[in-house]
């Protein structure tokens, strides 16, 4: 299970998920309701959208890591995994704009966000060299 680099790029996907949850993806002034302009981070616990597709986004990725032994499945779900972390870097740019403008950067941490895309197109690819290399041990048999 673990020895597969698919696990490895999908524990690191969830776990890069789940670390969003606590470091801030932007930073900057926002103004709420008529409120002076007050300086926030934006978190994905900030949107209860944002914040479910986060974790969804988190358990997919362990889910599919122990679904080895039926490398479709594991595919689809991971396909679907990175369906829902391109939605959440929708739903943190769409987040951005209630700030103000020119009054905010993004984090350094924003970069483990954008890691999740890249670390799960890498399982992916590994569950399919995994897949074209028991076709090709099954055709010597």
């Amino acid at each position: 299970m673990l020895q597969r680099i698919q696990s490895v790029w999908l524990l690191l996907a969830a776990a890069a998920s789940f670390l969003t949850l606590k470091f801030s993806f932007y930073s900057g002034n926002i103004i709420k309701d008529g409120q002076p302009k007050a300086f926030s981070q934006l978190v994905a616990t900030d949107s209860i959208v944002l914040t479910i597709t986060t974790v969804a986004t988190g358990l997919l990725a362990l889910v599919t890591i122990f679904l080895y032994k039926d490398r479709k499945l594991q595919t689809r779900l991971s396909l679907l995994a990175l369906l829902l972390s391109g939605l959440n870097l929708v739903l943190f740019y769409i987040e951005i704009k209630k700030f103000v403008p020119l009054e905010g950067n993004y984090d350094l941490t924003a970069a483990i966000g954008i890691v999740v895309p890249l670390f799960i197109v890498l399982a992916i690819r590994g569950i399919y060299r995994d897949q074209k290399l028991v076709k090709s041990l099954d055709r010597l048999r």
